[in-house]
């Protein structure tokens, strides 16, 4: 499976992409690429972070709603309410923005992005589109009276229970996980697609129930994640990562699935998820999914980004 951008009759560049389709008694049953292609995971790891929160008794003590949890979950877009809700779950949790030690940084959304421009909004952490997986991770730490000073270094007790849970879920020993930085300083984690997607064939639960219920705060008004699960309500869960990587759960089917372009590039990625969801059943996706037109510096279409290829089963 690749992803080309025609620029007229001639393919202009492709993006390679792997994938991994597994069931959750680990079958393979689809693929693209090599499904066993290790890379790191980033934010599409978000609802395996956030578990230590259910498990471990955090949401139940604070009482955080589904609204909280799916936006743990999120990669958002910095909208408005998504900020403001970010900013109640600090309170919620008897922290504020000062603890935050994710960086701010342009909103993922770029009407959102040119609209606090044009009024000036100053950014700050809460702004991040992990805003709220940090607060989630700050939440943890105080439920266990572990200290929230410095909550995102790999050897606090917060990552090394994320990496924990992670290891769980992906059925890769913690020993084995590649465990770098992420783009917001905590811990993020490498293995092969395959163990990626078998966490999402298996994840259940109100973490699921939470993204479920929620898709405009998983990503935002206009962003793939949450346009391709309002397209087949209560059907799908998808998750972006950073450089090129989706995962993904077909609840009624009991799959998961996880890719990555190889060169990284984000919008080819959303293009490949979508080709992927509607191989496997979910008809129609978001047309804005199938294709993605090129423009020159006038606003003419000039060409297009399209999927070519399938998956092998």
């Amino acid at each position: 499976m690749q992803v080309e951008l025609r620029r007229g009759t001639v393919v202009e560049s492709r993006h390679q992409v792997h994938v991994a389709v597994v069931n959750a008694d680990t079958t393979l049953v689809a693929q693209a690429g090599d499904p066993q292609l290790v890379t790191f995971w980033r934010s599409a790891a978000k609802p395996f972070q956030a578990m230590p929160l259910v498990d471990d008794g955090a949401a139940e003590r604070f009482q955080l709603t589904s609204e909280d949890l799916a936006l743990i979950c999120a990669s958002h877009s910095s909208e408005p309410s998504q900020v403001a809700r970010a900013r109640d779950l600090l309170q919620t949790i008897g922290c504020s923005e000062r603890d935050l030690l994710c960086g701010p940084h342009r909103p993922l959304s770029e009407p959102v992005a040119k609209d606090y421009e044009t009024r000036g909004v100053r950014l700050t952490a809460v702004y991040s589109n992990c805003s709220g997986k940090h607060a989630g991770m700050l939440a943890l730490a105080k439920h266990h009276g572990w200290p929230t000073a410095f909550y995102t270094r790999l050897e606090h007790p917060v990552q090394q229970r994320c990496l924990a849970e992670v290891a769980r879920w992906t059925a890769v020993s913690a020993a084995k996980i590649g465990v770098g930085v992420d783009g917001c300083g905590v811990a993020c984690f490498a293995m092969p697609l395959v163990s990626m997607a078998l966490a999402y064939a298996r994840l259940e639960g109100p973490i699921r129930d939470a993204m479920l219920k929620h898709p405009e705060l998983i990503a935002g008004e206009g962003r793939p994640c949450t346009d391709m699960m309002r397209a087949h309500p209560g059907r799908v869960i998808t998750k972006v990562g950073a450089e090129g990587v989706y995962s993904a759960q077909l609840v009624q089917e009991k799959l998961g699935v996880a890719l990555k372009v190889e060169d990284g590039h984000s919008v080819a990625s959303a293009l490949a998820m979508a080709a992927v969801l509607s191989e496997l059943g979910l008809k129609p996706q978001p047309k804005s999914l199938g294709s993605r037109p090129t423009q020159n510096s006038r606003g003419e279409t000039v060409g297009e980004m399209r999927v070519n290829g399938g998956l092998v089963r």
